[in-house]
C-alpha cells in the first residue's frame, strides 16, 4: 500500500538523510522524502502501523521534522 503524507522538513540534505534512514526500517518497501514538495511517500504493507517509527526516525535526522497529515 502506498501512502503520501504532507511534512515539514528544513533542507534537501535532511530529506535525503531521512529517506536513507527510512529505507532501512523493517516493513518499509520504499520511502521517498521530497524537500521541494514537502511530501513523504511510503510503500509498505501497513504504513499506518509504522507511523510512530517513521516519525521517530525522521526526528532523529531533523528535530524540527513535522508530519502534517
Amino acid at each position: 500500500m502506498k501512502k503520501i503524507y504532507r511534512i515539514e522538513v528544513d533542507c534537501a540534505n535532511c530529506a535525503a538523510k531521512m529517506e536513507s534512514a527510512l529505507q532501512k526500517l523493517a516493513g518499509i518497501q520504499r520511502a521517498t522524502v521530497s524537500y521541494l514538495t514537502q511530501k513523504l511517500t511510503v510503500e509498505a504493507e501497513d504504513p499506518a502501523a509504522l507511523l510512530p517509527d517513521i516519525v521517530k526516525t525522521c526526528k532523529r535526522v531533523d528535530a524540527d521534522f513535522e508530519l502534517l497529515g
